[in-house]
């Protein structure tokens, strides 16, 4: 063989491995990554044991894809930088144009003295519907209480969507008057349907000094580290405003039409 034969074999064979890239491949190198809005944790000492928790915020600012199969890499090291705590957390999807509210916690053994959390790259998903079909999911009646060494939310979740949400999940991040994120904790709500709410519970321990708490934000989501619970809800489309028939007679005259004069002709 040739050197000139070998120089347009080498060349063919570049050609070949450019064209063998898929637009899929393409499309997902540019994809954006998840951003971490905020994370905080916290060591409070238990009964049983050395307490570490965490809560964050991801952002994902593609429009049409879901984040999945994001995974939080929890890591506890004592003083002497000797891992005590080491615990993988599946995430759930994070939606279109949207964010990832999460909390978590673990029981050491041994006291740690610094947390961090890595995370992995999500795998991308194109989304079935535009952006804003995927409504938020709403959360009323909220109470909350402070206590010595917690902080009692309860309220109530609601579905935009005709089909019932097998699973929710709710997750609420404590801040202080400035808006600095203290701690946070997370709970579930089965079988929520259009026509009814389901009542939630949550009583938060992630903060040391419960004084300093001004404001609890609370956000519901489908639970699953893929977007399909998501997306079978919008593709069922959104509940009716009003499920109930109106129960009065109809009106035996339209009360609200006016009536023209005999021999008005204006337009």
């Amino acid at each position: 063989m040739t050197y000139s034969t070998r120089i347009v074999g080498a060349l063919a064979l570049l050609l070949l491995a450019g064209c063998s890239s898929s637009p899929e491949k393409e499309q997902a190198a540019s994809l954006k990554p998840l951003s971490v809005k905020e994370e905080t944790s916290s060591i409070l000492k238990g009964d049983d044991g050395y307490v570490v928790n965490w809560a964050g915020v991801l952002v994902n600012s593609n429009p049409w894809h879901f984040g999945e199969h994001v995974v939080a890499t929890v890591i506890a090291k004592d003083a002497k930088g000797k891992e005590v705590v080491r615990l993988e957390q599946p995430l759930d999807a994070v939606p279109p144009a949207g964010s990832l509210s999460f909390t978590g916690q673990v029981v050491a053994v041994e006291k740690p003295s610094q947390v961090s959390i890595q995370y992995r790259p999500a795998q991308w998903r194109q989304a079935v519907r535009i952006v804003s079909a995927f409504r938020p999911f709403p959360v009323s009646d909220v109470l909350t209480e402070r206590r010595d060494d917690s902080y009692l939310i309860t309220g109530y979740v609601g579905t935009p969507y005709r089909l019932p949400a097998s699973s929710l999940a709710v997750t609420a991040l404590l801040r202080d008057k400035n808006g600095k994120l203290l701690g946070g904790g997370s709970t579930f709500v089965d079988d929520v349907r259009a026509n009814g709410k389901r009542r939630f519970i949550l009583n938060i321990e992630s903060v040391r000094d419960t004084s300093k708490i001004a404001k609890a934000e609370l956000v519901a989501r489908t639970w699953g580290s893929s977007s399909r619970p998501y997306e079978e809800l919008a593709l069922g489309g959104i509940a009716p405003p009003h499920t109930a028939k109106p129960t009065t007679a109809p009106f035996a005259k339209d009360r609200g039409r006016q009536v023209v004069p005999a021999g008005d002709v204006r337009p």
